[in-house]
């Protein structure tokens, strides 16, 4: 099956070479497309991605001014081929844990109508980027966040759905997966191990206040077009509603 990856890039060129590699490593799960938006970087990422390309032809790259990361998705969605099957979504600071793939498409080779899987991830402060796994003295929690890559969506269903709302400077990947689960996919939630997302510095979550305020802004527009359309679902049981910010390690 075509699985297209779309990862978003900007300023990440010590992190986006392992976050690739972490996908290079389950070619044998899928027909494998990654498509690597660079947007606007003014430091190595483009150069890092290229260096990767060269050996895997899987991959391809775009650049485009900075636009910021909601837009920069969309562009990826706009970047699919007619060939694609399968939808999911890696951060270019993260990684994509061995067997991931192979664990989760199969569930869509045995049963045609569905339309989403949605695991667990594992929120990591420290990793080893040769291994591509938690390093020896990480702390780190599991949980069924909400994580666009903890999702391989159907093609069907992504078009259902639709773009993501650019009114969000974060917390757009919220609204999507809120607006998905209230369309009533068919859906499964394996136990699979989806994500390593790495915490840094850098993370936006770390800016707590825009990203809680967004988030609750993505809770409220929930509740408010479940109240206009009471046929769209109530989301209950399917992931704690919680910005990645208030995690805190075990």
């Amino acid at each position: 099956m075509r699985l297209s990856v779309i990862m978003p890039v900007y300023n990440r060129e010590a992190f986006v070479g392992a976050a690739l590699r972490s996908l290079l490593r389950q070619r044998d799960a899928a027909d494998l497309d990654i498509i690597v938006i660079d947007d606007g970087s003014s430091d190595g990422s483009a150069e890092v991605v290229r260096s990767v390309m060269d050996e895997n032809p899987c991959i391809r790259l775009f650049q485009q001014p900075n636009l910021g990361v909601t837009r920069t998705r969309n562009t990826g969605l706009r970047l699919l081929e007619p060939e694609t099957e399968l939808v999911s979504f890696l951060d270019s600071d993260d990684i994509s844990p061995a067997g991931r793939f192979q664990a989760d498409v199969e569930l869509f080779r045995n049963d045609p109508d569905l339309d989403l899987t949605y695991s667990k991830m594992m929120l990591v402060d420290a990793i080893d980027d040769e291994r591509l796994e938690p390093a020896a003295n990480s702390n780190s929690i599991t949980v069924r966040g909400i994580h666009l890559s903890a999702a391989i969506f159907s093609r069907r269903l992504v078009e259902r759905i639709g773009g993501f709302d650019e009114a969000f400077n974060q917390a757009e990947d919220t609204d999507y997966l809120l607006r998905t689960f209230e369309s009533g996919p068919r859906y499964a939630m394996p136990e699979t191990l989806a994500l390593y997302y790495r915490r840094h510095p850098g993370n936006m979550t770390r800016q707590t206040d825009v990203q809680s305020r967004e988030f609750m802004r993505a809770i409220y527009k929930s509740m408010t077009r479940r109240k206009a359309d009471p046929s769209r679902r109530r989301i209950e049981g399917i992931f704690d509603l919680r910005p990645l910010a208030d995690w805190h390690f075990m």
